[in-house]
């Protein structure tokens, strides 16, 4: 696996709820501070209180091996009541790209949430530098803490689907 190939993690859930339903929970972007991941505390930046395509937040992350930081992201696109996607560093050189669709199923909704890891400079892309060896498996590495941010968010979405109102 190479940072260059820019590896993606995707996961999906069924949930219980009405696609409109989904929409307004994937859109809550202090979803993921809700579970054990490594997003701490979000907030919406330049007087954005929602998504749209070149809004912005401030994500405040921590992870025991890399310690506490903060990006922010711009949405980069959005398909309302269906897909958005937000990039973390210059768009045009992201460090990566996460993104939720929604899609109607019978009487509920799949999710799914992904992320792609760019190829602009970040801490990775750093530690990688100085670690050519062992590209591979920082990389491996960096997917499964991805992967389950992924899942702790989808199962998160699964419970508050059926939470009553």
């Amino acid at each position: 696996m190479r940072l260059r190939d820019t590896p993606t993690i995707e996961v999906f859930e069924r949930l219980s709820c009405s696609p409109e339903q989904a929409w307004a929970l994937v859109t809550d972007i202090e979803l993921p501070t809700r579970t054990d991941g490594e997003l701490q505390r979000v907030e919406w930046l330049d007087g954005a209180t929602g998504v749209a395509v070149g809004a912005r937040f401030r994500g405040h992350n921590a992870n025991p091996q890399m310690g506490e930081w903060h990006t922010e992201p711009e949405i980069v696109e959005v398909e309302d009541g269906r897909r958005w996607v937000w990039c973390v560093g210059p768009v045009e050189a992201p460090i990566a790209v996460w993104g939720f669709e929604v899609e109607s199923d019978g009487d509920g909704a799949i999710v799914r949430q992904w992320a792609k890891a760019g190829t602009g400079r970040s801490p990775l892309s750093d530690f990688i530098a100085q670690h050519p060896d062992k590209e591979g498996a920082i990389i491996a590495h960096r997917m499964s803490v991805w992967r389950d941010g992924i899942v702790a968010n989808l199962a998160m979405l699964a419970q508050l689907a059926t939470a009553p109102a």
